[in-house]
């Protein structure tokens, strides 16, 4: 969701003399809140940004928190801004958990299965890879075999009324945690136990899943990380001969407000924040 994208709610003001004017803070932003059909363009470096509030309530194993998946082509990170818990991971690496207090940054690359426990208040700014494609198809939720035999299956399993719309009930999305728990535990189990053999499989199952959307995927990447990339090798090349023509551009971007607050996700709560 990089500042060289030039009208993501930009609030610049062109100058009518020789000086720039001086720009308010509280000037609105060229696109509205609300408003989907205005253009945007990535932030920097290509990521999305969305706060969550991970789920209070419990799952079958008495833990209270949110559904473990995997992402297959993108790291995310959390920025703790309140209460406290842990993230819970499982990797061919093992299995750990991991801290969560107020002031932790805690990240972790694609292939690692990973589920939030909220120990209470729990709140996290997500920071994801290629334009938040984690929250717009790259997740598989540790869902048991059976609902992972083809995409029609698994999809009908983690599917949510209205799509998670923010007010709606989240009844559907507890019930598929609690499934993707039931898988989590049974992963976590025998990776305990020395036998990686599971994992490799639900590994195997998630790719196959996916490979119907990679085009997309290709597409989101290449108008955000991969353009970010270019962007900064052709400033790179440029400085190098005494020249900065991207400073034309700068500007100051600003997206008001969420676009949704309380949308149904996979952990909890989130606020989400558009980004192309």
């Amino acid at each position: 969701m990089t500042g060289l994208a030039r009208r993501a709610g930009s609030s610049r003001h062109q100058p009518t003399g020789s000086e720039p004017r001086p720009v308010r803070e509280d000037t609105p932003p060229v696109t509205a809140p609300g408003d989907r059909s205005a253009p945007l363009g990535p932030l920097p470096g290509g990521v999305g940004v969305s706060r969550l509030r991970v789920y209070d309530t419990a799952a079958p194993d008495g833990e209270v928190g949110g559904t473990p998946h995997l992402h297959l082509c993108c790291a995310e990170a959390y920025v703790v801004t309140a209460g406290s818990g842990r993230v819970q991971t499982l990797a061919l690496s093992g299995y750990r958990e991991t801290p969560l207090r107020p002031g932790a940054v805690v990240w972790f690359p694609p292939g690692t299965i990973h589920r939030l426990v909220n120990d209470g208040g729990l709140e996290i700014i997500v920071l994801m890879q290629n334009s938040g494609l984690p929250e717009a198809g790259d997740a598989v939720l540790t869902l048991p075999p059976e609902l992972l035999t083809d995409p029609a299956t698994y999809a009908a399993a983690v599917a949510l009324p209205g799509g998670g719309a923010p007010g709606t009930d989240p009844a559907a999305a507890y019930g598929r945690r609690d499934l993707a728990v039931r898988g989590f535990e049974r992963l976590r189990a025998t990776v305990v136990a020395g036998d990686l053999t599971p994992l490799r499989e639900f590994h195997a199952a998630a790719v196959r899943l996916v490979q119907p959307h990679l085009d997309s995927w290709r597409q989101r990447w290449r108008d955000g990380a991969a353009r970010a990339v270019d962007e900064t090798r052709l400033q790179l090349d440029a400085l190098a001969r005494g020249e900065a023509p991207h400073f034309a551009e700068a500007e100051v971007h600003r997206i008001a407000e969420p676009h949704d607050r309380g949308r149904l996700g996979m952990c909890g709560l989130l606020d989400t924040y558009p980004v192309s």
